[in-house]
Formats: C-alpha cells, structure tokens, sequence
C-alpha cells in the first residue's frame, strides 16, 4: 500500500504557518520528534476537495535555508528528503503578506531548489487594513507557482488553498528556478562542489538545482563549517577560498544575499502597494510597548500575572488533584484487606499518578500564557526587552519566561524553553532553571530557618529569619546567573548569536490555536515526562518500604499488640519510624553518612534527601517519620522543630545548630533534588546524558558550597 502524499509547509516565524496548518489537519495531528535531533515532529492530516488523503508536516520556522546550527538544518533536511526524512511531494510556502519583501527571500531559495511550490499569502488582513494592496496574480506570475490569499486565524481563503494542495498534487508546480545569477568565480565554485555532496543532491535535479543545493553547502559550511556531507578536503579548500575573498574585500555571502534582495527590490512594488507615511497600529502601541521605561513597566506587570498565575492560581486546581489523590488512596485503602498490596496502590501506584498530575496545572496555565503572548505578538517585544540583560550572561532573550516561571516549579519552566529555536540556548537555560528557588523548596526553608535560626533583630528592626529567607531567593537567581555564565563558556560553548527578531503585527489570538498548543504540551507531558515520574516514585516507594522487619519493628509490635488503644497510637507512630530506620533508603541514608558528615549532616538528614528526591518538600513529612511524629507534619509543625532544636549526638552536643542549617539551606537551593525535574530534562532533550550530567553538577555544587558554609563557619568560630 502506498503512503499518501506529503505536504511540508515551511514559512518564516510568526508568518501563521502553526495556525494554517492547525486549520488545514484539525485535530488529527500527531507529534514526534525529527530523526536524531530533540526538535519536534508535527505531522497531520488533510482531505483534499479531490478527495485525496494527504499528510501535511509542520516544517520548524525559518528565515532562510542556511544551516548555522544542527537544528537549524532540520529544514533543509525535510524538503529535501535527508538524514531519514521522507521527501515532501510538495511544499506549501507560507508568506507574510505584512513583511512580504523580507519573507521573499526564503521563496526564492526555494525556487532555486526547483521544489514543487504552492504559496499561502498569508495575513493580508494586515495589509489590506492599513489601506495597502496586493497583487497576488503577480507574485504568482513572477514565481511561476499558485499563489492564494489568506487570513489564516479567520480561515479566509483556506477553501481555495484546500482546491490549489489538490490541483498542484496531481499537477505539481514547478517554480521558475533562479531569479538571480551568480558571477563566474561562484558558479565555478559551485559546480566544482555540486557532484561530491552525494545523496545531499536529489537523483532527478537538474544542473541549476544541483547548484541551489551547492550554494546552500557552501554558505552553511561558512557558517558552521561542520556538515558531515562534505569531505574534509574540500571543506578545508572551500574555507580557504572564503577567506582569500574575504582578504580581497569581497563577501561572497553578502554577495548572494545582495543579489538576492536586488531582485526582491526591484519586483516588490508590483506585488504589494503600501500607503506612503501612515503609521500602522503596530507601531502606534510599539511606540508605548517598547518605549525603555514604560515598555518596561508594562513588561514586568505582564510578568507579575503570570508568576500570579503560576502560583496563587494554580493553588485551588492542585489543592483539588491532591485532594482527590488523597481520597482515592484512602478509599482503596478501605477497600483492599491491609498489607502490602494495599499500601503499594495507595502509597506507590496512586500517589505516583498524583505526583504526575499535581504539575498539570502550572503547565496548562504557563502555555495557555505563552499561546497568548506568542499569538498576539507580544512575545517577540517581550525578548526584544530582555534580550540585552540577558545576553550579558549568555542566555537568550526569550530565556526569561523560562527563568520567571521556575520560581513556581522547574517542570513547566524546562518545557516553556522550546520558545528558544537554538538547540544550545534550550539546553543552557535548562540546566540553570533548576537552581532558582521553586515553591517547593519553600517549605523546607520555612522548617530549617524557623525551628534552627535564632528570631533575633538586625539593624533592631528586621528579624534574622526574615532575612535569611531573602537572601536564600537571591542565592538561588544569582547562582542560577552565575551557572549560565560558566556553563555558557565551557560544556555549552557557543557563538553568541545577535537577537534576530521579527516583530510581527498585533494580533487577536486564536483561541483554537492557544487551545491545541496548551492540549499537545499537556498531552506529552502526561505521555512521557509522567511516566518516568510513575516509574520513579514507585521505586523510591520501594526503598522507603521495605523490609518491613527489624528486631526493633517486632519489639514495638509485640508492646502495641498488649497496649491500651491511646497508645497504640503512640506506638503506631514509633513503629513506623523504626520501619523507615530499617528499610533501604534508611539504611542508605547510613551509607551515605560518611560523606554528607562534613556538612554537619546525620544519617537522619541523609534519609530525609533521600525521601525529598521524590519531591523536595517531602522532606518535611519524611523528617516526621524519622522522629517518629507520623508523616502529616507541616513545616509549621511545633514538635517537629521541637524535636530538630533538641536533638542530641551520642557526646551531648546539639545535632542541628543555625550553621548546620544554613549548609542545609545551601545544600537544598543547588542540590537536584527533584525526579520530575529531571523526567521533564530527559523527555526535552531525549537523552539521559544531560539529565545525568544535570544531577552530578548540580549535587557536586551542592556538596561543595555546603561544605564551605559549614566547614568555613566552624574555623570561624561559630557552632
């Protein structure tokens, strides 16, 4: 059975090629990721008028077919059937009819790669609203393809490209090929390079379509010079050749781009007539929007609602999920006979479920934020703003939705950074999001600096706690900073690439389009970054479970057995205390004592980590069982800082002073403890290697600075 026809749109960013392409396939999409790169995959399905069953593939928004990046390449990859790509049977390129002359450029890339081409004409609502006109009959005469006006968030004119799709798969079109020539030296270049890039050429392309592809080596090995389609002697040649030009005072890049644009230059008035020196509603609210100080006023209240949003509204749809977790576990607690298969689904399986569904809120509520900014176009303003803060540390403009959002949780942090198009400014904002202090982390905090941090006065007017707290958030963001700078010169060593923006026109969101984007996120989430949370917290289950007897268990057992039912009770709580004492993750927690010991940590403390692995704040309930208090203790709980303010070591000495704290604190603002973050690591960049490398760094950090603290403070004298 043959596979049906393959349509891959392509299109500049924020051209709508998301939002036609959501239209054209409705909800049958499916997404994936690209072969070997972490990019996603997002094919459809379409019908065409013919009654044709056609498959329809996102291509990743570019402004131009040259390679700067491996992800960059992806593109190019998919239209011209590469690195495991199938090849499209057509194209559908999709245009901005506001930025025609800059979106031109990519059209006639692929009109030298002689691609079957229909174009949409997209958003010529904007034009034609600030009293411009188009002439689409000539765009498509001077192309050689069919060009149809479009508004895709109105679905205006999809009926008649629906009718084109159909015509140009049983019709291909093949566009007019190069509009420009190049001079002698580059076409000589190009036709030494075209017959050894092997299966980068298509078998069937013509002498000047084998050249498109030449010219598109040529410049992407200029650019990154790291394509594996090329020999290295002709690498090392072609660079030469590049550099003896450039000693010439020639650019041959800037050569093809000016060709290219005097071509655009000249053609563009037939195609689009604009009014002479009306200001367009964009740029009356960008005057406002990005104006450096109420610009930016604007920007930080627009923030404020999202971190709002993240973390008081959210409150209330988590409040419900662990609510509903807690009365399921308790009913199947009461349904099944008491033992180990009841405690399992109530403790492992439901409550793993629980701790995938508690992160769902934040998310939908994070894309459902960023599915609006991006669709009205404030998005790209928003980077714009930040993006020379940002640069200064190395991280991307668009980095601070990321790093804004973390401070409610890390999960939907690391997957709000696919807003970033290079692959090694997703990664580095992913790896420094951990270290920015996330409301789990806070009732840890609350615990440590309440019940071990003297209350006394600084200055006579601010308590010590107070401060404390403040300067363990400024700790988190400066590390955070002071990470990304580090890991940005050396494992993540890139070039820094200008912010390159398009701002595109504003916009009415489409609610359909923020509604798919904020279901598929949802949707992966729960597929693949859940299910390594499962996996997870029922092992950790397992190690905080078993074995179930000790000598110690059976002693307090055979007392609860004969006691009065007041303090069985008591006895019950004992005996679950000595349960976690015995069971794997208490007996690691012994094992590891030796090195978290020059901390000023106990074995206690290490069973605690090991428990808050599943989530931070568990270390609380986990420090509860340790004592012997029962698990429902809070970090406000008095007994539990009675218990941590009194206990002793086998000389008599306090166990946990105000320096021990303070390492704690420090251990928990850097550590990785948390597996859902690295679930959501590992599920972004499809690799255990970087959320490994996450854990050590982060851990080997932790253990370090801790150490200073404690180590450091005992030399100075303080306890």
């Amino acid at each position: 059975m043959s596979r049906a026809p393959l349509v891959a749109i392509v299109g500049n960013p924020n051209t709508g090629k998301t939002t036609l392409f959501n239209h054209l396939t409705g909800a049958r999409a499916k997404v994936g990721n690209y072969p070997g790169v972490t990019v996603e995959r997002t094919v459809g399905r379409l019908t065409t008028p013919q009654g044709d069953l056609v498959q329809v593939l996102d291509v990743p928004g570019c402004y131009s077919l040259t390679a700067s990046s491996p992800d960059e390449r992806i593109a190019i990859d998919a239209l011209l059937g590469r690195r495991g790509n199938p090849a499209p049977d057509l194209v559908l390129l999709v245009l901005d009819a506001a930025s025609l002359e800059r979106n031109l450029y990519l059209a006639m890339q692929l009109s030298e790669l002689g691609l079957p081409l229909v174009v949409a004409l997209n958003m010529t609502d904007a034009v034609e609203g600030a009293g411009g006109r188009l002439n689409a009959e000539a765009l498509s005469e001077a192309l050689g393809v069919p060009v149809v006006p479009t508004v895709a968030t109105r679905t205006h004119g999809l009926d008649s490209l629906r009718e084109a799709l159909g015509g140009a798969l049983k019709d291909p079109p093949r566009p007019r090929g190069w509009l420009w020539q190049p001079d002698a030296d580059l076409a000589a270049d190009l036709d030494a390079l075209a017959p050894v890039l092997g299966d980068a050429v298509p078998a069937n392309a013509t002498p000047d379509e084998a050249r498109a592809v030449a010219l598109w080596a040529l410049m992407s090995i200029d650019e990154s010079d790291d394509l594996d389609d090329v020999p290295a002697e002709l690498r090392t040649r072609v660079l030469a050749r590049l550099k003896a030009a450039r000693a010439e005072g020639r650019d041959p890049d800037g050569e093809v781009a000016a060709a290219r644009y005097a071509w655009i230059d000249a053609h563009a008035e037939g195609f689009i007539e604009r009014p002479s020196t009306t200001r367009g509603f964009s740029d009356r609210v960008d005057s406002v929007l990005l104006h450096p100080v109420a610009g930016f006023a604007i920007f930080l209240l627009i923030m404020a609602a999202l971190f709002q949003a993240l973390f008081a509204w959210s409150d209330p749809f988590i409040g419900l999920i662990e609510d509903g977790v807690t009365l399921t576990a308790d009913a199947v607690r009461g349904a099944l006979a008491p033992g180990i298969a009841a405690d399992f689904v109530a403790d492992g399986l439901i409550a793993g479920v629980g701790n995938v569904l508690v992160f769902l809120p934040q998310i939908l509520l994070l894309f459902i934020f960023i599915g609006v900014l991006e669709d009205s176009g404030y998005l790209a303003r928003a980077a714009f703003l930040m993006d020379r803060v940002m640069n200064r540390i190395g991280l991307h403009g668009r980095a601070f939705v990321p790093m804004l959002s973390a401070y409610a949780c890390a999960v939907p942090a690391i997957m709000a950074t696919r807003t970033m198009e290079r692959r090694r400014d997703r990664f580095l904002t992913m790896m420094v999001l951990p270290l920015t202090t996330c409301s789990a982390r806070l009732p840890v905090y609350t615990l440590l600096i309440g019940a071990l941090i003297p209350p006394t006065l600084v200055l006579g007017v601010v308590r010590t706690q107070s401060v404390v707290m403040v300067i363990m958030y400024l700790f988190g963001i400066g590390m955070a900073l002071t990470a990304a700078a580090v890991l940005g010169r050396t494992v993540l060593k890139g070039e820094r690439v200008p912010l390159l923006l398009e701002l595109p026109a504003y916009r009415r969101p489409d609610p359909r389009s923020v509604g798919r984007l904020v279901f598929s996120r949802g949707k992966v989430f729960l597929r693949e970054a859940g299910t390594v949370i499962l996996v997870c917290t029922i092992i950790l289950w397992g190690l905080l479970y078993f074995p179930r007897s000790s000598p110690e268990v059976e002693a307090l057992e055979a007392r609860a057995a004969v006691a009065t039912a007041e303090a069985q009770a008591t006895l019950e709580t004992e005996i679950a205390g000595a349960r976690l004492r015995n069971s794997y993750a208490g007996r690691l927690g012994h094992a590891i004592e030796p090195i978290i010991e020059p901390l000023g940590f106990d074995w206690k403390v290490g069973v605690g980590l090991i428990g808050a692995f599943a989530a931070r704040e568990v270390f609380v309930s986990t420090m509860g069982v340790v004592f012997s208090l029962g698990a429902d203790v809070d970090e406000e709980s008095t007994p539990l800082r009675e218990h941590l303010r009194e206990a002793r070591t086998e000389d008599g000495m306090r166990a946990y002073t105000p320096l021990m704290a303070l390492s704690l604190l420090v251990f928990f603002a850097l550590a990785c403890q948390c597996m859902s973050t690295l679930a959501a690591v590992k599920r972004e960049t499809r690799s255990y290697r970087w959320p490994a490398f996450m854990f050590v760094y982060m851990t080997t950090l932790a253990w370090v600075c801790a150490l200073v603290v404690y180590q450091g403070g005992r030399l100075l004298g303080f306890t």
